[in-house]
């Protein structure tokens, strides 16, 4: 039986990556896609490992052929992008498969593959609280925290284009009520 995909996007700050990492600790099996970019390897990144490297040109050959689900050229020539080929590879296996990517591209996939996937947004309590955990985790100056601050104003605005919004407010009921949102979806 094909595998379903499970699409986590949220503002910086929110607390995704610590939902996930709980899933994957409470024996939730999932596949992750290889992204392709077109920036060189850095210290000993390899190809088809952590990324596909492609060079810009062969990116765009890419986009053009209509091989990736979801790409941004985040910079002029710096692309990245999830081909359509290492989802389904995957997906026919009968893995279930679970993305982490901004909100657009989650929005693209949730698009591609309809039922097959699961949009999960993860909101944190406030923009205020938002700020509060940027400026705590102590990582990024002053500016770098306005600028990821004022994104996330923006990403808000898609939260009720996914399927389900888990508010980050309290850590444990977050990562309780998404397991519970999850297993149900993959039938588990």
């Amino acid at each position: 039986m094909p595998g379903k995909l499970i699409i986590f996007s949220a503002p910086s700050g929110s607390g995704k990556s610590t939902i996930v990492k709980y899933l994957i600790d409470r024996g939730l099996d999932f596949k992750f896609s290889v992204s392709a970019t077109s920036r060189k390897p850095r210290g000993t990144e390899r190809d088809g490992v952590e990324y596909y490297f492609l060079t810009p040109d062969e990116f765009r050959e890419k986009i053009t052929a209509g091989e990736f689900i979801e790409y941004e050229e985040v910079y002029p020539d710096c692309f990245y992008g999830t081909l359509k080929s290492e989802i389904e590879n995957k997906l026919n296996a009968g893995y279930d498969m679970l993305f982490d990517v901004d909100v657009v591209g989650g929005l693209n996939i949730k698009k591609f593959y309809g039922e097959r996937a699961l949009a999960v947004f993860v909101k944190p309590p406030s923009i205020e609280a938002l700020r509060e955990r940027l400026e705590k985790r102590a990582t990024d100056s002053p500016e770098m925290i306005e600028k990821r601050v004022a994104k996330a104003v923006w990403e808000l605005e898609f939260a009720p284009k996914f399927d389900v919004v888990i508010v980050n407010d309290r850590l444990e009921e977050a990562q309780a009520e998404t397991e519970r949102v999850v297993r149900k979806f993959l039938g588990k």
